[in-house]
């Protein structure tokens, strides 16, 4: 199957405002507010046209010369299969770094399609040689997602290490499993069958959980850095007390490095992205379970669909040559790009890295911000057994 993800945005509008005298800091109060409301039309197999908003933000919540941005995206967008995308993702670094806020809001009516888990979960769907009357290959679901993240961390004196707390609630709903190729009402789409065996309702379901979160932020802008590095080590419980249908736990470990190539033109560098994401106890409702393109921003695994690929444990890994365009200006660059995962799957006997789903591509660079490093990302990905897509974005993917 060839997957197609174009997203289209005018320029139409670019306004840059400014929420109060640049020359006097408060701190933990908003100053040199800048936002892009980007309008925005997209197309796309699942979602078929998307119109609406996909605004950026950034800020500072104290002084610029000892205090990092804080950045927020968004998306307001409704398809023409009465599909509805809300998203707001933030960053915010308080006064002098020493508390940092991460969110991620969504409430998504909308469909994906799934294949199955495994890295193994072939494109045609057909019944599972592992599992005898259960589908496997591409089935398509409609659902409802409502998820509130929120994490705080507070700084350890003086260093780039943060320790905090957080709380992660997600709420699948509605969600209907169908297949227009060979339907049989003989076999079990994977989501059904996967849920039925572990307890779980097949249309509903709640994750409600803490996490414990240890950072290293070293990086010099968020969203489109040229240098040093980024760490994340969080332990999720989700215990039923706190709403869950079943108590579980996860790991998820992330690390980032951007090595530069040029000390006069930083944004010539090399960038490196592993990450791991790991059921530890108990079980998870299926479309919890680690899934290429649902971290926090879905950069990962650009060449595949969001929900490709799926299992109780990942391994993700990319690295990314990004280079400037022209001699002295920074409006346009380019970037090259390699990935590659692997999945676990207890249902068909799959162990992490048996086979791995290979991806790479290339991309334009568009900055429309130089001093924030605002920048429109365009990409083209290759992936295995016929998988492609192209993404447009705003800031880069990691």
């Amino acid at each position: 199957m060839k997957v197609l993800s174009v997203i289209i945005i005018f320029l139409g509008i670019f306004q840059e405002l400014k929420a109060q005298d640049t020359t006097v800091y408060t701190p933990n109060k908003i100053h040199e507010f800048k936002w892009v409301p980007l309008p925005a039309v997209g197309s796309n197999p699942a979602n078929g046209w998307m119109f609406g908003l996909a605004p950026s933000a950034t800020w500072y919540m104290g002084n610029p010369a000892d205090t990092k941005m804080s950045n927020l995206v968004g998306n307001f967008l409704y398809t023409t299969k009465k599909q509805w995308i809300f998203s707001s993702r933030s960053n915010i670094f308080l006064d002098k770094n020493k508390w940092i806020l991460v969110g991620d809001w969504r409430y998504f009516i909308t469909s994906q399609p799934t294949f199955g888990l495994g890295s193994s979960a072939p494109n045609i769907p057909g019944e599972d040689p592992a599992r005898p009357g259960v589908w496997r290959g591409e089935q398509q679901m409609d659902f409802n997602l409502i998820r509130f993240y929120e994490t705080v961390l507070r700084r350890i004196g003086d260093s780039k290490f943060y320790l905090g707390m957080g709380y992660h609630f997600d709420l699948h709903s509605k969600i209907n499993s169908f297949t227009n190729e060979g339907t049989s009402p003989t076999l079990e789409f994977s989501h059904d069958a996967y849920n039925l065996v572990r307890g779980f309702s097949t249309d509903r379901y709640v994750l409600s959980g803490i996490t414990f979160n240890a950072i290293m932020e070293n990086r010099d802008i968020i969203v489109s850095p040229y240098e040093k590095n980024f760490a994340l080590l969080s332990y999720k419980i989700n215990p039923t007390f706190l709403g869950s249908d079943q108590s579980s736990s996860t790991l998820l470990m992330d690390y980032r490095h951007y090595f530069n190539l040029s000390q006069s033109r930083k944004r010539h560098l090399i960038a490196v992205w592993g990450m791991g994401n790991f059921l530890v106890t108990g079980n998870l409702p299926y479309m919890n379970l680690p899934s290429i393109g649902w971290d926090m921003f879905g950069r990962s695994g650009r060449a595949y669909a969001q929900g490709r690929f799926r299992g109780e444990s990942m391994v993700y890994t990319e690295a990314e040559y990004r280079f400037p365009l022209q001699k002295e200006k920074e409006t346009f660059g380019g970037t090259v790009f390699v990935n590659a995962a692997s999945f676990s799957s207890r249902d068909i006997n799959e162990k992490l890295f048996e086979q791995f789903n290979p991806g790479y591509g290339l991309g334009l660079r568009v900055m429309i911000n130089k001093k924030n490093r605002t920048t429109i990302t365009a990409d083209y990905g290759w992936g295995q057994k016929g998988n492609s897509g192209f993404y447009l974005n705003v800031n880069e993917s990691f």
